[in-house]
């Protein structure tokens, strides 16, 4: 530590709160690892995220997306400083609003209480990787060429895995005050918080009280981005959203629907399938995706369409136009999925395919890109036993 990296420190010191100052001076930094070795350099970092020179944040910000939580992974160092991250959210220079804190960013000035939340948001979506098949499926595990290592991680992967999931009731506790919060942003980025640290089963006691903190929000909402996001939560965590798919806006009614709904799984379905029966209209509802999609917003909704039919033939006449149209850059988040969905338990030769089958497979082999192989889909069709050539699909059919 140089000089004025331990000048900063004691400058600093003193004005946080008394958690993140034992945090700060009794955990051994130096034991734990991030991206780029050791973690003693990231107190430094972390004081510097409340500094009063905008761009000595602005560094900090970036220590901690660069190195804490490299690329989504978890290190050793990744648990205390989120704790670290959840007791200074209050700090009064959280308040204080940047532009472009990191080269991505070219939307409006931040606070940086919001950023601080959107990377606690990326911490907990790591930590919940792995505990929910569905989740999981909705992103690489679709992937019919994914070899599942988890089995396999290096212990220190693992403890840190451990450690982002043993902290999660504090980061909630942390988190919840801001839920309530009038500035739509900040309301939002917690939220984006909350939504992935609720689903882990070991907090489900939290979520009766956290639906009702934004049941009483949505009463007063009006803006489509922060009810959808709200409507997408209760979804999520298994709440009743049977109101809301009836909501006077389209995009509520869809994100209303996007959980593993319990009740009006008809109703909710219809709704899915006429959102995507207009992909592009569905896309444009949210310009910057929502907290937690990745993607253009179809996406999610057919991997939740698909998740909740009882079988392709529901789905099946959305489906196939989707194929039909024949755009080749979303293999792996549109025509893949929809074949494994038909195709669940793989093709078998001794049944003769379904009329909804056959008329995927023959939507497959009339786009104009299924020219010798079936397109850049041969991967998924070998994963489902077909022929990955379109002289066997016709041979199929």
């Amino acid at each position: 530590m140089t000089d004025s990296e331990s000048a900063r420190m004691t400058r600093i010191l003193g004005g946080l709160p008394a958690v993140a100052q034992e945090l700060l001076l009794e955990t051994d930094w130096a034991s734990h690892r991030h991206a780029y070795g050791s973690g003693e350099d990231i107190p430094v970092s972390l004081c510097s995220l409340v500094d009063e020179d905008a761009e000595v944040r602005s560094g900090a910000l970036a220590a901690l997306d660069m190195g804490v939580l490299h690329q989504g992974s978890l290190y050793t160092v990744t648990a205390p400083a989120a704790l670290f991250v959840a007791a200074i959210l209050d700090h009064p220079l959280c308040l204080a609003e940047h532009e472009g804190l990191f080269p991505r960013d070219d939307g409006p000035p931040r606070s940086l209480r919001t950023d601080l939340l959107d990377w606690l948001g990326r911490v907990a979506e790591s930590a919940a990787y792995g505990e929910d098949p569905a989740r999981d499926r909705a992103n690489w595990e679709w992937q019919p060429w994914h070899e599942d290592t988890r089995g396999e991680r290096d212990p220190d992967e693992l403890a840190a895995l451990q450690a982002c999931r043993d902290i999660r009731p504090a980061l909630y506790d942390a988190v919840e005050p801001f839920l309530s919060s009038s500035d739509p942003q900040i309301c939002e980025s917690a939220l984006g918080v909350a939504t992935p640290l609720l689903s882990a089963p070991t907090l489900a006691d939290r979520v009766p009280r956290a639906a009702s903190l934004l049941r009483a929000r949505l009463g007063i909402m009006t803006g489509r981005r922060e009810r959808s996001a709200v409507a997408r939560a209760l979804s999520l965590w298994g709440m009743d959203t049977s109101d809301l798919l009836a909501d006077s806006d389209p995009a509520v009614r869809v994100c209303a629907a996007l959980g593993p709904v319990r009740v009006e799984r008809p109703r909710a379905l219809a709704v899915l399938l006429d959102a995507l029966r207009e992909p592009r209209t569905t896309d444009g509802w949210f310009p910057e995706p929502l907290r937690g999609v990745d993607g253009w917003f179809r996406f999610t909704v057919l991997r939740s369409a698909l998740d909740l039919a009882a079988s392709f033939e529901e789905v099946a006449p959305v489906a196939i136009a989707m194929v039909a149209a024949g755009h080749r850059s979303i293999v792996d988040y549109e025509s893949g999925p929809i074949l494994f969905r038909a195709f669940p338990g793989g093709y078998d030769a001794a049944h003769s395919l379904t009329s909804a089958q056959r008329t995927l497979l023959r939507a497959f082999v009339d786009t104009d890109e299924a020219t010798g192989s079936i397109g850049s889909n041969w991967l998924w069709f070998r994963a489902a036993g077909l022929p990955e050539n379109r002289d066997g699909i016709a041979a199929l059919l």
